[in-house]
């Protein structure tokens, strides 16, 4: 009888994991821009894209907005691997890089790209306020950059308070020095305009984890920007700032922090069921 238990146990587990078993697909070179915008102009309309990575079979699931790096002068759209079957959409972005475009213009494709999916992605099942923004270097900049100053989603009658959370990885929190090169000034000398997302500290910002990599091993002063940005956040008020440095880890610190990307998401899953 115990045994009979048992299997019957066992296959009920077996069942239960087949049933939520969840099936996902891609959907490449999505235009996140309207028509109008593109046909101007042949590098919008070829740049201007996203890929997107969900969930078929569930509802309600959270959604990673993730911004390649490249200094903002190089790179591709990406799914990254350690997010993938992790029952969450991803969004991988491609935006217009230096020097074809120069600064805001970057800033404004990121922005257009998340206001699509915050507007679109419940038309393929996910919940709009459970959308995070990433990214790597450069893609943690932009990542910072449209959760912090509102301005760039107010474009998009969108609220950036409405974020689920912020967790850029190695990201500038300094002006970026793409911008600074821009603008003719030494990628030595430290600027925090309003292009920095030092400049937009506030405390009623969404969650937002910081990661970096070694301090002595990453690009020259990315740990301390971003020591600085989670020191200023609190005294701003801010009550939700959380840096983590992966000891052992140069400026490619991606591996070791998808897990905490995946942590945070369900820690704010968790506050919000």
């Amino acid at each position: 009888m115990k045994k009979a238990s048992i299997s019957i146990l066992f296959v009920m587990i077996c069942f239960w994991g087949i049933a939520q078993e969840i099936d996902y697909t891609t959907q490449k070179d999505i235009p996140y821009y309207d028509a109008a915008i593109r046909e101007d102009d042949a590098y919008t309309k070829s740049r201007c894209v996203l890929d997107l990575y969900y969930p078929t079979n569930k509802a309600g699931f959270s959604t990673v907005v993730w911004f390649h790096g490249g200094g903002l002068s190089a790179g591709q759209k990406e799914i990254p691997e350690a997010l993938k079957e992790k029952g969450i959409a991803v969004v991988g972005v491609n935006y217009r890089l230096y020097p074809k475009i120069g600064a805001p213009v970057y800033i404004e494709d990121a922005a257009a790209a998340i206001a699509w999916t915050m507007k679109h992605i419940a038309d393929y099942g996910g919940d709009p306020s459970k959308v995070f923004l990433s990214g790597h270097s450069a893609g943690g900049y932009l990542a910072a950059m449209v959760g912090l100053d509102k301005k760039w989603l107010a474009q998009h009658d969108l609220d950036a308070d409405d974020l689920a959370g912020l967790i850029p990885f190695s990201g500038h929190m300094i002006t970026h020095f793409t911008v600074r090169e821009e603008r003719g000034i030494p990628g030595t000398q430290p600027i925090i305009d309003e292009l920095a997302p030092l400049y937009h500290v506030r405390p009623d910002a969404p969650p937002l984890l910081l990661i970096t990599g070694d301090r002595e091993m990453e690009m020259l002063g990315r740990y301390e920007e971003n020591a600085y940005m989670m020191r200023m956040m609190k005294v701003a008020g801010h009550t939700e700032t959380t840096l983590y440095e992966m000891d052992g880890y140069g400026h490619n610190m991606t591996y070791p922090a998808f897990p905490l990307l995946l942590n945070e998401v369900n820690r704010i899953e968790g506050l919000e069921d």
